[in-house]
């Protein structure tokens, strides 16, 4: 199959699309034929090397953890799939990678809403696991005022429909720009940088109960002392979190499918069938095109999630 690639780390060009051999279902996993896939920061911060020691990769790797497509191969005591449905998921995040490719193996996944496009669904996954993961940990629940740093961004746009759903009020951060945008989705926009204290304070006179932070922008003080404490913080993007006392959890969650994260994957498609969930796409790019896939992401300037196509 033709996959993407990098032997080395380094900047985006060392990305390449070439033959790897094709994976196949194990126990408890299914493989689908890739119609669509995630490109999320982990993969450029991989490439990097930036976590090289930390989270050290056999080369050559195949980035991407989130795709959508159609089941070929069902694996041991897989139920309720069979080849020919259309499905979206995560793979094993044991590997950090492996679905930027023709066959994907998964080991979460759920069907695709009807109302998704391939690429709205091959990018959903990651993010969705994610954002619930991090709203269930800050207890966000009906009556919570919720603080999400970089709220435009493909987990942000997702934990802000994911919050309100909840019956959260959520005040997002973001550029001028995506105030309108964010709205849309269910917050109340602000931007972010200096003075943020005194903005949240005008948006919540009665303070916020809770603060999600996607951007890892160095805000974590601010954040900390907007929330009352680093109890009521949680970061996925900050690397300085403990020197804060704040929690980091890692974008894409843990290893394997766990009940919880199937359950977040089974919900947003119940939402998405009511029609209270988007995946917002900020741009589509052949997997050919990768490198500037990456350079987009690197920018921090995506507006929702960005996708490959084969």
């Amino acid at each position: 199959m033709r996959a993407l690639q990098f032997s080395e780390y380094g900047p985006s060009d060392v990305l390449r699309v070439a033959d790897a051999p094709e994976p196949h279902a194990g126990p408890g996993q299914i493989r689908v034929k890739v119609l669509a896939s995630g490109v999320t920061p982990g993969d450029w911060y991989l490439r990097s090397g930036r976590f090289r020691d930390r989270l050290p990769i056999p080369l050559p790797h195949i980035p991407g953890v989130d795709a959508a497509g159609v089941v070929d191969e069902a694996g041991a005591g897989v139920t309720g799939v069979r080849p020919g449905d259309e499905v979206f998921g995560m793979t094993d995040l044991a590997r950090l990678g492996g679905a930027n490719a023709g066959y994907a193996v998964l080991t979460l996944w759920a069907p695709k809403p009807a109302a998704w496009s391939w690429t709205t669904a091959g990018g959903a996954a990651a993010n969705i696991e994610t954002a619930t993961r991090v709203l269930d940990l800050l207890g966000v629940r009906e009556g919570t005022t919720l603080l999400l740093e970089g709220a435009a961004g493909g987990v942000g746009t997702m934990a802000v429909q994911l919050a309100a759903a909840r019956g959260a009020t959520v005040i997002g951060t973001a550029s001028t720009r995506n105030h309108d945008f964010l709205a849309g989705l269910g917050a109340t926009p602000t931007t972010y940088g200096p003075g943020l204290a005194g903005r949240v304070a005008d948006l919540a006179p009665g303070g916020v109960d809770a603060v999600f932070d996607c951007a890892g922008s160095g805000s974590l003080p601010d954040l900390v002392a907007l929330a009352g404490g680093p109890a009521r913080v949680v970061t996925i993007a900050d690397l300085d979190a403990a020197a804060h006392g704040v929690h980091q959890s890692r974008t894409g969650g843990g290893q394997g499918a766990d009940p919880q994260s199937a359950g977040a994957l089974d919900a947003a498609v119940r939402l998405a069938g009511q029609g209270r969930l988007t995946v917002p796409v900020a741009a589509v790019f052949p997997l050919a095109e990768a490198a500037a896939a990456h350079e987009l992401s690197e920018s921090g300037h995506a507006r929702g999630k960005i996708v490959l196509t084969p």
